[in-house]
């Protein structure tokens, strides 16, 4: 009794989800499957506009968003879906979310969205969002589709804003636009062009590589 009253408290708070199949489905992609550092799902994106923090984050909520609405309707049209004409109708679906999320940031920020560019429209052809469409929203219930969308969308937001905090700091000696470093800093305008990117990237996935041997050993 004692033994098991000393389980429970050592047990941590992503474990004690990790027990229940609906939460799993949100946590894992946010570090499990995380769709950019263990999945390497949306690479265009990814290494074209995270070269500000500010740019990056825009693109993984825009592309989060999309992937939202998506999954639910999706979800809510499975059984009225004919298969023949399946992925004809999902782009369909992901063209009209990305079309009001580029007319969104359009209104929010011009300056935003002249920096985003063509990659807003680029989210229709992302593989992350048509893969969970495909494999996930058309095959389970609404609830389960908007937990495994929050979980993926999270998990590409956060992917997205480490490479782009990482490589405006080191770029630009700032984050946000807001200077970090004192004036004597030498910027490295390597990590803001596209090399940049490869750079940072692979440094990401030598750590989550690194973390993920370690729990599997441990």
């Amino acid at each position: 009794m004692g033994n098991q009253i000393h389980d429970k408290a050592n047990t941590g708070f992503l474990s004690s989800l990790k027990g229940s199949p609906s939460t799993d489905e949100f946590i894992k992609g946010l570090w499990r499957d995380n769709p950019v550092f263990i999945q390497v799902l949306g690479m265009c994106p990814v290494l074209a506009v995270s070269n500000t923090a500010e740019n990056a984050l825009a693109m993984g909520l825009a592309t989060a968003f999309v992937l939202l609405m998506s999954n639910i309707l999706v979800s809510s049209l499975r059984n009225f879906i004919p298969k023949q004409v399946r992925i004809a109708s999902y782009i369909l679906i992901i063209a009209t979310f990305v079309t009001i999320t580029d007319y969104a940031i359009q209104a929010i920020s011009v300056e935003l969205h002249k920096s985003l560019g063509a990659f807003i429209s680029l989210i229709v052809v992302n593989c992350l969002i048509l893969s969970r469409a495909e494999a996930f929203a058309s095959k389970n219930s609404i609830g389960k589709s908007i937990l495994d969308a929050l979980g993926m969308g999270l998990g590409f937001v956060f992917a997205l804003f480490c490479l782009g905090a990482v490589r405006e700091i080191m770029g630009n000696g700032s984050l946000f636009g807001f200077p970090i470093f004192p004036s004597t800093f030498q910027n490295w305008i390597v990590m803001i062009l596209p090399a940049g990117g490869f750079f940072t990237l692979a440094i990401w996935l030598l750590i989550f590589n690194l973390l993920k041997q370690k729990k599997s050993i441990a």
